[in-house]
């Protein structure tokens, strides 16, 4: 089931919705199962980190994200001068919203909190703190690494 509506797809689009009732002029259904396909590549992505298919209220950024994905290929179907600059806009929003969809589905940086899975956690930030601290003296770093280290040699070989 797609996250947008043909008729929410024209109000969140950056094309005119004329645009659009062409297409369905030329290929009924057209808009509306590239919503379904992309709306499925969305869930795929998202599937192993966020409760898929999200449940209404759908958050904004999907719907946002579904609009951005289908409109290259709307235009392309209308017909398009592939040296149009609007065109290729539209290509790097497309190739941009892909990336941002990458980062919300990665567990350990994702930048983005959609509802999660029931077995995960409860927000989807999983670590929202840096990973990282310092001290006063450069060399304590490598003090402790090299402590690490021995330690891990005498437990693997068995010698004190």
């Amino acid at each position: 089931m797609a996250y947008l509506t043909v008729d929410r797809y024209k109000l969140l689009a950056l094309i005119p919705g004329g645009y659009v009732d062409e297409v369905e002029g030329m290929a009924p259904g057209f808009t509306a199962a590239q919503l379904d396909t992309r709306s499925d590549w969305i869930d795929a992505q998202l599937r192993k980190r966020y409760a898929t298919p999200f449940l209404p209220p759908v958050p904004g950024i999907i719907e946002q994200w579904l609009a951005l994905l289908v409109t290259p290929d709307l235009l392309v179907k209308r017909g398009v001068n592939p040296t149009d600059e609007q065109f290729a806009y539209m290509e790097r929003r497309a190739a941009f919203t892909a990336e941002a969809i990458q980062q919300a589905a990665n567990s350990d940086t994702g930048l983005y909190d959609l509802p999660l899975r029931d077995d995960a956690t409860g927000t989807g930030i999983a670590h929202g703190a840096t990973a990282s601290y310092s001290e006063q003296s450069p060399y304590v770093g490598a003090d402790i690494q090299a402590e690490a280290g021995r330690n891990e040699d005498r437990a693997r070989w068995g010698s004190s």
